[in-house]
């Protein structure tokens, strides 16, 4: 699980102990410190270097002298800036912050689903930098066999192998899985179920997003998921009548699952 480091800035004590108090709720985020001031801020980034910084740029106290500018001070000593997310009460303030390039801006007070897409949103940006830099990594080394690079932007192909026979399935086509002692049964988007000699513990080690586990018998591919009833602790595939349970055990994965929904062209009535 990728974790990340974070600073909070803020000239307000109370709005720190909340967005902290959220914060450590998520095994992903790891608190370093806070600070209350400019100067302070500066120093302790420059020394601790963050993933992301809660950043505060309307402060009650002016001689703070928290704003945007505290963003562009770390051009002039960092080469890797770390990740800005804004948290204030301003709402007219967003599309200065933008010019600023934050990476979010979350209004007061920090609530946990703004950090469940926050989290959400970290980790895409995480594998998009590593896809880039795989890319370009094979692009220096193999120079111009394009189609390497191509192999790396396919879908992954699961093995399932047995005794000599060799099947392959495109993971993009599996609704879910399903535990059958210590095999796994694998259903696909066709209809189709195959069998595994593997432990659903075992998938759930080798595949991620966006693959979740949601109950001590099932995994799910989120991207077929077609209704989430909480109430009901279920959850529906796409054109089909199957109904998958999901428990509290795992219900931190459903509040990413519907996180990740909102995240990207979304609307909700």
């Amino acid at each position: 699980m990728k974790k990340y480091s974070y600073i909070i800035i803020d000239d307000d004590a109370e709005s720190i102990l909340k967005t902290r108090s959220i914060a450590d709720g998520f095994s992903e985020l790891d608190f370093l410190a806070s600070a209350s001031t400019y100067e302070e801020g500066l120093r302790l980034v420059l020394e601790q270097q963050p993933a992301f910084i809660f950043l505060e740029i309307a402060p009650r106290d002016l001689s703070s002298n928290l704003s945007l500018s505290f963003i562009s001070e770390l051009y002039r000593f960092l080469a890797k800036i770390p990740k800005i997310i804004i948290t204030t009460s301003e709402k007219d303030l967003a599309f200065e912050a933008i010019k600023y390039d934050a990476f979010d801006y979350i209004l007061k007070p920090v609530l946990k689903i703004d950090l469940l897409k926050l989290i959400l949103k970290l980790d895409k940006s995480t594998l998009a930098s590593e896809s880039i830099k795989i890319k370009n990594e094979i692009s220096a080394s193999v120079i111009p066999f394009s189609q390497n690079i191509q192999n790396v932007e396919q879908p992954l192909i699961l093995c399932i192998k047995s005794y000599g026979d060799y099947r392959y399935i495109d993971t993009a086509e599996i609704t879910y899985f399903q535990a059958d002692n210590n095999s796994t049964d694998i259903y696909l988007q066709s209809g189709e179920m195959i069998t595994a000699f593997k432990t659903l513990k075992h998938f759930e080690g080798v595949l991620s997003y966006p693959f979740f586990r949601i109950h001590n018998s099932y995994m799910i591919n989120r991207n077929y998921i077609s209704r989430i009833h909480s109430g009901h602790s279920v959850c529906y595939i796409k054109n089909s009548s199957k109904k998958i349970p999901f428990s509290k055990t795992y219900k931190s994965n459903i509040d990413f699952i519907i996180a990740d929904y909102t995240i990207g062209n979304y609307l909700e009535v």
